[in-house]
């Protein structure tokens, strides 16, 4: 199967989703609809909370052997689309990176949870486990007050810088106990 981007309204996403599964219980599709989100932490009113949003804001992905007429036209149709990637009159199939970040998100399932983080002795982020795992290298900030890293991603030449949430065990070779006295300084 080949996975094909879909250029959708931001902040819509869900929308779009939405109206593939309605058009789906009415007509037997060739394709899928995949909308990767990840949690993250928000603190409201001294509260953290968990809220999801999309991996890659604006964009779904519509995995299918190939884009026939009819599949272009019934996604064509969807609230919120667009239009694919790289464009309308061609679309092309994920390759490379691109498909390789995809199925790295794909691999968590429809919702990516809070990855677990170390520090080491030279404060630098260690991924044990969760979706930033394995892309230490491309992220490019992290706030550890709120428990994000930001990654910086690539697909069809263009960057995104994207926040996912992780939480702290502790540091390598120090106590949690010092951590917390270090926070409060």
């Amino acid at each position: 199967m080949n996975y094909y981007v879909v250029q959708v309204s931001t902040g819509k996403e869900n929308l779009f989703v939405e109206s593939g599964e309605k058009n789906e219980a009415e007509f037997e599709r060739e394709y899928s609809i995949i909308f990767p989100q990840r949690v993250l932490k928000i603190k409201k009113s001294g509260k953290f909370t968990e809220k999801k949003a999309a991996v890659f804001p604006g964009y779904v992905f519509i995995r299918s052997e190939e884009i026939t007429p009819d599949t272009y036209h019934s996604v064509r149709k969807l609230k919120g689309f667009y239009r694919f990637l790289p464009n309308n009159q061609e679309p092309l199939p994920l390759k490379g990176k691109d498909l390789d970040i995809l199925k790295h998100f794909i691999s968590f399932g429809c919702v990516a949870n809070i990855s677990v983080a170390v520090f080491d002795e030279n404060d630098r982020i260690q991924i044990l486990d969760g979706p930033l795992k394995g892309l230490e290298g491309q992220i490019i900030k992290v706030d550890r007050r709120k428990g994000r890293a930001k990654v910086k991603l690539d697909m069809y030449q263009n960057s995104f810088a994207i926040d996912f949430g992780f939480t702290q065990l502790s540091q390598m070779g120090k106590k949690r106990e010092d951590i917390n006295d270090k926070s409060s300084d």
